[in-house]
């Protein structure tokens, strides 16, 4: 539309090129805590189906009456023995219906607002689903494309159901004669600063610049978040792990305590 097809897609290129180096990074700070969880996951299982059973059996030799813990513990492996397969059925059932659920267009916009709320990684999705959307609408807007076209690829584009449903709204009101930037601070998902500079970006005629920079600054903040994540996911996780085998140790060892007494 603009005739300059060469250009648009060199631009084209580093910006696949951008959103496929940040995917990268968001996937290798993931990457840990999947693996680790993974581990925990299977420690757990192990410990209910092999190792909390020997200890019952010499709890019911030496009698005596169990501590709470330990009798939830033994009553929850007594449980994943006898219905192990309702469990793995379960998980299995489970994961199918979460991943068509998602998939579903009302699962979609439910899950994509989930995600932005997130106590951890809810502000890394928010970040990535910016400057997705700033450096999608850059490219566009510079390459001449209508803003009304530019703002429906956008919309298509932007990965988040949240944030499409703000482009469609703003592509609404630029319709009826609004500027974007007074639209898009009606949706909370936009924070004032990029509001402020499409604004000025607007009024200037440099509203690809102004995306650029926001987009610059997205990436640079995602970048950070990753790094911040990445240090922080490790002892977290050490911690998840230590208070979950640890405390599978402890509830068995208990009766320990006090089996001088039950060996009388």
């Amino acid at each position: 539309i603009g005739g300059v097809l060469d250009g648009v897609l060199q631009r084209l290129a580093e910006t696949i090129e951008k959103q496929v180096e940040l995917r990268r990074k968001v996937r290798s700070a993931m990457t840990y805590p999947i693996v680790v969880a993974v581990l925990v996951g299977l420690i757990l299982t192990a410990m209910l189906l092999f190792i909390i059973p020997m200890f019952e059996d010499l709890y019911t030799e030496l009698g005596g009456t169990l501590p709470k813990p330990t009798q939830i513990l033994i009553d929850i492996s007594k449980l994943a023995r006898k219905f192990w397969y309702v469990i793995i059925f379960g998980e299995i059932g489970g994961a199918i219906g979460f991943r068509r659920w998602i998939n579903s267009e009302e699962g979609r916009k439910k899950w994509d607002a989930i995600k932005l709320k997130m106590p951890i990684f809810g502000p890394l999705v928010r970040k990535t689903a910016l400057a997705r959307f700033t450096r999608t609408l850059s490219a566009l807007v510079r390459s001449g494309v209508p803003i009304l076209e530019s703002l429906d690829i956008v919309a298509e584009t932007s990965g988040n159901h949240v944030v499409a449903t703000a482009a469609r709204d703003t592509q609404a009101a630029v319709k009826r004669g609004e500027p974007i930037s007074r639209k898009l601070q009606d949706h909370p998902v936009f924070p004032p600063m990029v509001v402020q500079m499409m604004a000025v970006g607007e009024e200037t005629g440099a509203l690809d610049e102004m995306l650029d920079k926001i987009a610059d600054f997205y990436d640079q903040e995602v970048e950070a978040t990753v790094d911040a994540l990445t240090s922080l996911i490790e002892p977290l996780l050490i911690v998840v792990m230590g208070v979950a085998v640890g405390g599978m140790v402890i509830a068995l060892y208990m009766p320990m305590f006090n089996i001088i007494n039950l060996v009388k």
